[in-house]
């Protein structure tokens, strides 16, 4: 760990709690009793059922928040894009509109003290004590969604954001009413939280640990445990050295199971101006060639100082 990481910073006490705050570490708190609760409900309908919904509404967040919605990498028919947008809805992260503008936050300042969950700030704030902290991603409350023009204009990402809660206690009651305690438990709680941590961990264990291949001037890694959990987005390193690219995975053996969806949505003519990273473009970017550029020019440093002796 670099140097200039600080110690973890006071994320309880001595500090002060605004609603959002409360309400946030309230809805997790019952999300993780929920977690506790699954051993003792668990049947295999529950289970498997848990595992679509990581599945669907994980797209929500890597395909929707955060390849289309965050860094327009691709375009999809407007039925298309807020269908995605919904699961992303029920993965209990956010609305689109906030969890759009602090990823973009995110970019602009990452890894220093204005990033929303800078790792500069300790693993604790950075995998989860930034969300029990909403000063951490806005400043205050005026200076919130300020880099989000483009969704708030869209009716549909404006109602999701005001009317957010509602939808994941409705769908609670919804999977309470189909299959009682164990689709609850396992379908929201354990679904849910483990999809959270997974993406949390982006933020926090994806700037600390794993590959870095890329020259992006940050802390970002790729971590192939990550890779795998969260549909492709523990390539982080690549997504950090393009921003833009709707592909995360580039080798053959980078799992990257939403890039996956996108390039068929492409296929059957869905998906339109899917942006990747040229060739040109990665030879730039390669941590290799900066190296060689580096040892090189090193070496013709060397080279005219001994000149110089000679001559003297």
């Amino acid at each position: 760990m670099p140097a200039w990481v600080v110690k973890s910073r006071v994320e309880f006490l001595g500090r002060e709690w605004n609603f959002v705050d409360i309400g946030t570490i309230v809805f997790l708190s019952t999300l993780h009793v929920l977690v506790l609760l699954a051993p003792f409900h668990f049947n295999w309908r529950a289970f498997w059922l848990a595992v679509a919904l990581y599945c669907l509404t994980g797209l929500g967040v890597t395909l929707s928040y955060h390849r289309q919605l965050s860094h327009r990498s691709f375009k999809l028919p407007k039925w298309l894009e807020y269908f995605f947008a919904y699961c992303g809805v029920l993965s209990v992260q956010g609305s689109p509109i906030e969890w759009a503008s602090t990823h973009r936050n995110h970019h602009q300042f990452t890894d220093t003290w204005d990033d929303p969950h800078s790792p500069i700030k300790g693993l604790w704030f950075s995998h989860i004590g930034w969300l029990f902290d909403y000063r951490s991603r806005f400043g205050s409350y005026e200076g919130r969604l300020k880099n989000v023009d483009d969704l708030k204009r869209q009716k549909f990402y404006r109602f999701l954001h005001v009317t957010y809660p509602l939808h994941s206690i409705a769908f609670g009651v919804l999977l309470y009413a189909l299959g009682g305690m164990p689709f609850l438990a396992w379908g929201l709680g354990v679904r849910a939280a483990l999809f959270a941590h997974a993406t949390f961990a982006l933020n926090s264990i994806c700037h600390r640990w794993g590959k870095k291949v890329w020259d992006t001037g940050d802390m970002s890694r790729n971590n192939w445990v990550f890779g795998l959990l969260t549909h492709g987005e523990g390539w982080h390193n690549n997504h950090h050295a393009f921003q833009y690219s709707a592909r995360h995975g580039f080798e053959w053996w980078e799992v990257d199971v939403t890039w996956y969806v996108i390039r068929f949505l492409e296929i059957v003519g869905l998906a339109t101006d899917v942006k990747l990273p040229s060739e040109t473009q990665k030879k730039r970017k390669a941590l290799s060639n900066k190296l060689n550029e580096e040892k090189l020019e090193t070496q013709v440093n060397d080279t005219k100082l001994e000149t110089e002796a000679k001559n003297e």
